[in-house]
């Protein structure tokens, strides 16, 4: 399948990604999956747009990530950067490329492969910055291209660093 394919695609109620040409549905999140992206997508809106730093979307928004075979991954929250937005504009579909900031909310039914998959896709397309909120170990592990993995628990900050300038929210409000 391409990714013009899965645009065409109805949804019928299901969240679909594609991955090297092969569809994968997935069933909606629970409500805390929710309740958790929502603690965590509105103060990155609202410090987007108090700085003027590019646009921040919400689940389900589609990223092409790779050609021949295509991946298509939809990140629960993304920023893409300003710069990013100015070159290519706003696309009426998917976004071509990775954004700046990936965030994956772990739902109950993930494995461990799975948002490791996520996270390899994600950095290996361009991300700067992959976020992996665990509500479950009420932790986030930050990502970035050339470190190492960093594990913030509930009394550490998580903030933007270059990418996302200025942001930072204690990791416990996103739990709340």
């Amino acid at each position: 399948m391409t990714a013009e394919e899965l645009w065409l695609l109805p949804s019928r109620g299901q969240r679909h990604e594609l991955v090297r040409g092969e569809l994968r549905t997935m069933a909606p999140g629970n409500f805390e999956h929710g309740a958790v992206g929502i603690n965590l997508s509105t103060p990155m809106a609202m410090h987007n747009r108090a700085h003027d730093l590019g646009v921040v979307v919400a689940a389900e928004t589609g990223f092409i990530l790779g050609r021949d075979p295509d991946t298509v991954r939809a990140p629960d929250i993304a920023f893409v950067s300003k710069k990013k937005i100015e070159a290519s504009g706003i696309p009426k579909t998917f976004y071509p490329g990775a954004p700046d900031i990936a965030v994956e909310v772990v739902s109950p039914g993930d494995t461990i492969n799975e948002v490791d998959e996520k996270v390899q896709d994600w950095l290996d397309a361009g991300a700067q910055l992959v976020w992996v909120v665990n509500p479950r170990q009420r932790n986030v592990t930050a990502y970035a291209a050339s470190a190492k993995p960093v594990i913030l628990s509930e009394n550490d900050i998580l903030d933007g660093g270059e990418v996302f300038p200025g942001f930072a929210i204690k990791v416990n409000e996103l739990f709340q």
